[in-house]
């Protein structure tokens, strides 16, 4: 094993809480400290990773509202490092199961350029198989487990389902509407953009969509893409667009809740009402959120069939990479302005 010292890292860590709006400096602070990578500073069950790449999603805006509104995330203490999905190589190793050079997935990564953390989470990754590492946190992610989740779990569209996806061009979307098709439905997908809409027409297979920005009348634009009604709704932006598709659904239906992100940046009492829930008594509509917390005891399954997917090339990705850990509040922020496309990670200038 090398013999690593003391080297210089930077963290993003919570300086103050932000209850509505983007955040900006003032809530997230990018800070300097010393990490000690010497085999002896390495507790037992340990190691040392010099992280590659990390992971911007969207639920990382609710953990530190400082509220507790019903946004299901606890709220992070003042001055505790942020966390995510990571990818790192080790450098340094207390753990028999571990050796320099592997390279894991930590799903529980401080957003930082190194760390020494506990190896029971992590998952070595196999770099044979042919899969590119950002590829990990993306469709082998936390966006395609949600998408996972959502699809095969919570809603189980039958072949020849009216399927409708709100922000279809994110990481989360592309992958739901890809596995909806795969089940052999028909996939409408709403999105912020003409070029998205094109994007998950020509690229991930999506039979049609609009942009949500042109679109004055939400019911008039799913009464024009969706004549036939909806089947199963796979929901990422709450608000509006839940509401309207209320106004849609089928007997029977199905919506799984998997984020809101039009309300994050609001305090609960700003949030859309839904007036018309009325409509799912009616149809005998079934809604149901859903925490990954909750399925992880599902992710080999998720993991095994996504990566063979992948391999036959039936699930694509969209991946826009930034650079330097210095690019984290700046990545955040663009996830509610529509300016990415895809999954957001940052490649670390390690």
């Amino acid at each position: 094993m090398r013999d690593h010292h003391v080297v210089e890292s930077r963290e993003w860590q919570v300086a103050a809480y932000c209850p509505e709006g983007v955040p900006t400096p003032e809530h997230l602070k990018l800070r300097s400290f010393q990490v000690s990578l010497g085999g002896d500073s390495i507790p037992e069950g340990h190691v040392a990773i010099e992280l590659m790449f990390l992971s911007v999603e969207p639920y990382l805006r609710a953990t530190f509202t400082g509220t507790n509104d019903g946004l299901f995330f606890p709220q992070l203490p003042l001055n505790q490092v942020m966390k995510t999905f990571g990818i790192g190589r080790v450098i340094g190793s207390k753990d028999s199961d571990y050796k320099e050079g592997d390279i894991v997935l930590n799903p529980s990564s401080p957003i930082a350029e190194y760390c020494v953390t506990s190896s029971h989470l992590l998952r070595k990754i196999d770099l044979s198989n042919g899969i590119a590492l950002p590829d990990y946190l993306t469709s082998l992610g936390v966006p395609g487990f949600a998408a996972w989740v959502g699809v095969e779990v919570v809603g189980q569209p039958k072949a020849g389902s009216n399927v409708f996806v709100s922000a279809a061009c994110s990481a989360v979307g592309t992958c739901a509407g890809q596995l909806a098709k795969l089940r052999g439905c028909r996939v409408i997908g709403s999105t912020g953009s003409d070029h998205k809409v094109k994007l998950i027409k020509e690229e991930f297979g999506y039979d049609d969509g609009f942009n949500y920005r042109k679109e004055s009348d939400f019911d008039a634009a799913l009464s024009k893409y969706c004549p036939d009604g909806i089947d199963f709704y796979f929901d990422n932006v709450g608000g509006e667009m839940l509401e309207a598709v209320l106004n849609h659904v089928n007997k029977h239906a199905k919506i799984s809740l998997c984020g809101m992100i039009s309300e994050y940046n609001k305090v609960w009492t700003e949030r859309r009402g839904i007036r018309n829930l009325l409509n799912m008594v009616g149809k005998e509509v079934k809604m149901e959120g859903f925490v990954l917390d909750s399925y992880w005891e599902c992710f080999g399954e998720f993991a095994k069939q996504m990566e063979d997917y992948m391999k036959q090339g039936k699930i694509k990705t969209k991946i826009q990479i930034n650079h330097g850990i210095e690019s984290f509040l700046d990545s955040l922020a663009s996830l509610f302005s529509s300016s990415n496309v895809g999954k957001v990670i940052i490649q670390l200038n390690t």
